[in-house]
């Protein structure tokens, strides 16, 4: 080695304290996906020809996400002698601004931030971790996301990177696996095994070839937590893998990652040539006995890879396809010898385990649930974004404390937790702690962390329909139970969202669904149903809705939709006649234009373009609104149209 650790973390604090106590300004832009996609590039470019406008020096940093998803694109300034201004929601405009307001005329712009952190004071702007979002917050995995560069490993080291995996290599294997042990920790990847006895399975297999695996075939809709913490924060990842190789015996280690994930892949790159170089990868690591490799195996996209079999078998260059157990993974797994495989927030979990204690990181969380949990939190909520969360928080305190609560004050309907795989839990549970065993007796999972709000606008019935669908299409074919299974499943709840759903169905939809749970040969299979025992407990009546009353509440069913023109309203402007598809509408100029309902193919299209003014245009579902059978002239004063309910 050409330094110590030691040597080498003393170099890395010395860089960091550069940076955040320069004598010049020191700019951080969140440039992950989600920064990316609101426009963060742009805001960029417009700071940079601001700087150079104003011939400013300053250094700028690309960082990943911070996690507010919602106030992206982010920027954070650090002014000499002044603390962390996080802003956010910036536009170009904006952001050229901010550049002459603050580091010109030094107004640090109040209404442009979202809060401050580091030490000093500025007037009105609140310290950003007392802010609703993050104050019920603990970031252990994400501990560095938004805050560090991460393709500079130097920012990792100075923030006690790799003390961790210096600690372990001072330690027996066995002496870290009971550590991982004390912490509590449970696998983040969905099921939730205890990782240190999963560890243990695999350093007691015999054998002198070991593998382990980092499962970041991240698949679920509206799931950004792998990604985000893979894009912010690489080496959080990588030590925890190099921990995790050294207590189970292993030499080799791949990171099975989606193809779909370029930048998460290209940071990932980055830290392993930089771990290389610092000699923390390849033989002898830091002068010990330990060697490890790692390669990244990038998958194809299909959901049921992140089925631990079925990824080796795609690892392995087969179809990506599960196998029955056992054998176990731990004794015979890729290419027939012992592997171990955790996911991505797993790993980074552990590398913060080993850098602080088992006690410090079971304080954190409940009894059985130790820790900490990331969640994608989506869908009808006003702060969406990446968040991490004490395990036994209740959903309430994430949706209305964090999340902010629904958009428009409409009416929460349903929380849908752990992916396509998991289940929607009603308003009326809002009180139920976030763990393993309170998710799983209410009917749903903890998943890999994906969360979904559902407000009054969605129809519970659709939203079983949705997922099942994606889980039916990704189901691999191998067993008959998922094969077969989830085929009848989402035919019967098509049929009843097209208004061809009889009661018995719901029986038949309960009996198909415990038998699919039951008898397939992968967890894909086996949390399928879940989506649809859990709306058929909690939503019934909605369900019966549909079938004897022809109904979708929300009125998104589209067969069990109609739209109407109102005749007191209709002014005869012919624009929907015009942007009807199919010729549908009737009517000429100054006329009350009719549907033709047998031609209404219920695109929408005329909704879309009536004017506001005239607002003459309804969508219903279950009704029949009373229109003119044929175009009448338009009136100043006519009666309003009578709405009946098909009973």
């Amino acid at each position: 080695m050409i330094v110590t650790f030691d040597e080498m973390r003393a170099r890395s604090i010395s860089e960091w304290e550069a940076l955040e106590k320069s004598d010049k300004p020191s700019i951080f832009i969140g440039a992950a996906t989600c920064g990316r996609a609101a426009g963060a590039m742009a805001v960029l470019e417009a700071i940079s020809s601001a700087l150079a406008h104003h011939h400013i020096e300053a250094s700028i940093t690309q960082v990943g996400c911070l996690g507010l998803c919602y106030a992206e694109p982010l920027v954070d300034i650090i002014k000499p002698g002044c603390p962390r201004i996080h802003y956010g929601n910036l536009t170009p405009e904006l952001a050229t601004q901010l550049i002459e307001d603050y580091l010109v005329k030094d107004n640090p712009r109040p209404d442009l931030a979202l809060g401050t952190t580091g030490d000093g004071t500025v007037a009105d702007i609140p310290k950003l971790f007392e802010l609703p979002v993050l104050k019920s917050q603990m970031r252990i995995a994400l501990r560095n996301c938004g805050l560090i560069d991460p393709e500079n490993i130097n920012h990792y080291i100075a923030r006690d990177g790799y003390s961790g995996l210096v600690k372990a290599l001072g330690m027996t294997p066995e002496a870290v696996i009971e550590e991982v042990k004390k912490s509590g920790l449970r696998g983040r990847g969905g099921a939730g095994f205890p990782t240190g006895m999963k560890w243990g399975f695999s350093r007691r297999s015999p054998s002198t070839v070991k593998y382990l695996i980092c499962n970041a075939d991240e698949g679920d809709p509206g799931a950004f937590m792998d990604r985000s913490l893979l894009e912010g924060d690489p080496h959080a990842v990588l030590e925890g893998i190099l921990i995790g190789a050294y207590a189970i015996g292993a030499t080799d280690g791949y990171i099975y990652i989606r193809a779909e994930y370029p930048l998460a892949i290209d940071r990932l790159r980055v830290a392993l040539r930089q771990i290389t170089d610092y000699e923390l990868l390849g033989d002898n690591i830091l002068g010990s006995n330990f060697s490890f490799h790692i390669k990244i195996k990038e998958g194809a996209g299909a959901f049921v890879c992140g089925e631990e079999t079925a990824m080796m078998a795609s690892i392995e260059g087969k179809r990506g396809m599960p196998r029955s157990r056992p054998p176990f993974p731990a004794n015979s797994g890729l290419w027939g010898k012992p592997t171990n495989i955790n996911n991505v927030e797993t790993w980074a979990n552990v590398s913060a385990i080993l850098q602080r204690s088992a006690e410090w990181y079971a304080s954190y969380g409940t009894e059985k649930s130790k820790g900490t949990k990331t969640f994608a939190l989506a869908g009808k909520i006003n702060r969406t974004g990446l968040i991490e969360v004490p395990m036994g928080i209740s959903l309430r305190e994430i949706i209305y404390g964090i999340g902010g609560g629904i958009p428009d004050g409409k009416r929460l309907k349903a929380i849908q937790t752990g992916g396509p795989s998991g289940g929607c839990l009603p308003e009326s549970m809002l009180e139920l702690p976030v763990d393993y065993e309170s998710l799983t007796q209410a009917g749903s999972i903890m998943g890999s962390g994906g969360m979904i709000v559902l407000d009054e606008d969605n129809c519970i019935v659709d939203t079983a329909r949705y997922f099942l669908s994606f889980t039916q299409a990704e189901s691999c074919g191998k067993c008959v139970p998922c094969r077969l299974g989830t085929k009848q499943m989402l035919s019967i709840l098509e049929d009843i969202t097209n208004g061809k759903g009889e009661l018995e169905d719901l029986d038949l939809l309960l009996k198909l669904a415990e038998s699919v749970k039951a008898g397939s040969l992968c967890a894909l299979g086996g949390t399928t149903p879940n989506p649809i025992l859990t709306t058929i407990r909690y939503f019934r009546d909605e369900y019966e809705e549909h079938i004897t009353k022809k109904r979708c509440r929300a009125v998104i069913c589209t067969e069990l939709t109609n739209f109407y023109i109102l005749p007191d309203k209709c002014q005869g402007c012919l624009i929907c006649l015009r942007s009807c598809p199919t010729g549908a509408i009737s009517g000429d100029k100054r006329m009350v234009h009719v549907i033709d309902q047998s031609k209404c193919i219920k695109c929408g299209a005329c909704l879309d373009v009536c004017p506001p003014r005239f607002n003459a245009i309804v969508k219903v579902s279950g009704e029949k609104i009373e229109t003119p059978a044929e175009p009448v002239p338009v009136m100043t004063s006519k009666p309003s149209g009578k709405a009946t309910t098909n009973e």
